[in-house]
């Protein structure tokens, strides 16, 4: 694809990479991570998923400094994407000012603000989506339980060391270069659960 945008003359390129590119491989910290971040591959809780991601950015702008010409790349780096499935709404969706000059050559992370638990999640669908969210879990899974599960379930383990731990994204760049304003999370969680359903994507 790049090579196909470089020889079509393609002015940029804009690639939607991940926060797990820029925040994974640390020991637990409360450093505030931002585009000049890395993820340390062979440091601890780097998972294969989390290793590609990372990798394929990388290699991305290896591709642009070395063979790239004049095409120009800028990455955007989500730590989580929600909002009206694909073909819904499209009205309320947000884009990003990719098109900003000085964007040109730079990572942009993308979060609107602290970390927020699955438990409040769920508090926000069935505060919200009435009958259609009967069925959203309302509890937690004690920690404890959680790593007893791992030992036997594959599923959990990837988890496991991050367990009572959020690592904190910073947004401003994306606010101060592209003009950025991200919605409410509660609104996009919202806006989320009722596109799946009225998509039959979920059942009610």
């Amino acid at each position: 694809m790049l090579h196909v945008a470089r020889d079509g003359g393609v002015k940029r390129v804009v690639l939607t990479s991940a926060f797990h590119a820029v925040a994974y491989g640390y020991a637990h910290t409360d450093h505030e991570f931002t585009e000049d971040d890395w993820t340390v591959l062979d440091g601890p809780g780097v998972t294969p998923s989390t290793k590609r991601k990372t990798l394929a950015e990388r290699a991305v702008w290896d591709f642009i400094a070395a063979e790239g010409g004049a095409t120009e790349l800028a990455t955007i780096l989500p730590v989580a994407v929600m909002g009206p499935a694909m073909g819904v709404d499209p009205d309320r969706r947000r884009p990003l000012h990719t098109f900003t000059p000085v964007a040109a050559g730079q990572r942009f992370l993308v979060s609107s603000g602290p970390a927020i638990s699955l438990k409040q999640i769920g508090a926000v669908l069935k505060g919200n989506l009435g009958d259609a969210a009967q069925r959203v879990p309302s509890r937690s899974i004690p920690d404890i339980a959680v790593r007893i599960a791992s030992v036997f379930l594959k599923e959990f383990r990837s988890v496991v060391p991050d367990l009572g731990f959020a690592r904190k994204p910073s947004s401003e760049k994306a606010r101060r270069v592209l003009g950025w304003q991200p919605r409410k999370p509660e609104e996009a969680i919202i806006a989320t659960a009722e596109s799946l359903v009225r998509k039959q994507l979920v059942k009610a």
